[in-house]
């Protein structure tokens, strides 16, 4: 390597992905050279390197899909994202993740199902963020937290209710973002208080009512701060200075005690 390549960081070698020098004189792709639609160093199937393999199929597109069974998976995987649709199937069990990957941001949603049980949760949060919202029932129990997440974002409203109590708060966090008049009260009731904090601005005040012996001063503050004057209650004796300034506050009403962002006045971790 030259003392600019070496500044530059840029490969300069020429090798296939077994580590041979690359030859364009037995090359199958040959004919493209005169054209300038391939060439060492910079648009090149057979280079073991990525952008290579992508520059060349970006400039010949034709030539993807009888890549498809090439043995080097960046072969394969690049070629992939140029192939014509109906020849992606025979890539579905493909044994590299990232060949699948791209299966998976170019399948028909039709056919999308067949990875939602994939290995790789690369491969599953990519179905999981294209496949038709009324084929991600499967999904709602995928072992990877951030797969249920996507899953909790785009379910139907009307399952929603199979991912109320999901093992991990952060999925539960959008199902309550996202319950309906039905489901919130029992998200304003679940085991996190930051998932039962989601659902306070959208609760009657009926509802809030009952949450006022919340045991997380947080969900206290805000019933303070919502409930009607006459429905404060115990919160004007509350065991939590914050939460009791707030509802004296307001009973001697004091908007200063009412702030417009309660988020920036509710900065303690909880005990």
């Amino acid at each position: 390597m030259t003392e600019s390549h070496a500044a530059t960081g840029a490969i300069t070698e020429t090798v296939d992905w077994t580590g041979r020098p690359t030859d364009c004189a037995a090359c199958p792709h040959r004919d493209l050279l005169a054209s300038q639609r391939c060439g060492p160093r910079w648009s090149c199937m057979q280079d073991r390197y990525a952008p290579r393999i992508d520059r060349f199929f970006a400039l010949n597109p034709e030539r993807a899909d009888a890549a498809l069974t090439h043995p080097y998976f960046e072969v394969r995987a690049v070629a992939a994202r140029h192939a014509d649709l109906f020849h992606l199937a025979g890539l579905l069990n493909d044994p590299d993740e990232t060949v699948r990957w791209s299966v998976a941001l170019r399948l028909p949603l039709a056919q999308l199902r067949k990875l939602s049980r994939d290995p790789d949760r690369e491969v599953r949060i990519r179905v999981a963020s294209r496949i038709r919202p009324a084929d991600l029932h499967p999904m709602i129990h995928d072992p990877d937290y951030y797969v249920r997440q996507i899953v909790a974002k785009r379910l139907p409203p009307g399952l929603l209710p199979l991912m109320a109590a999901d093992p991990e708060a952060e999925v539960r966090k959008v199902v309550a973002q996202r319950a309906d008049a039905t489901l919130l009260p029992r998200m304003a009731r679940d085991p996190d208080p930051a998932v039962r904090l989601l659902t306070l601005d959208r609760l009657t005040d009926t509802q809030l009512l009952g949450l006022r012996s919340d045991p997380d001063w947080r969900i206290r503050y805000e019933i303070a701060r919502r409930l009607p004057i006459a429905q404060l209650g115990a919160l004007l004796g509350d065991d939590d200075p914050e939460v009791r300034r707030m509802a004296q506050g307001r009973a001697d009403g004091q908007a200063e005690s009412c702030p417009a962002d309660p988020e920036a006045h509710l900065r303690r971790s909880l005990s």
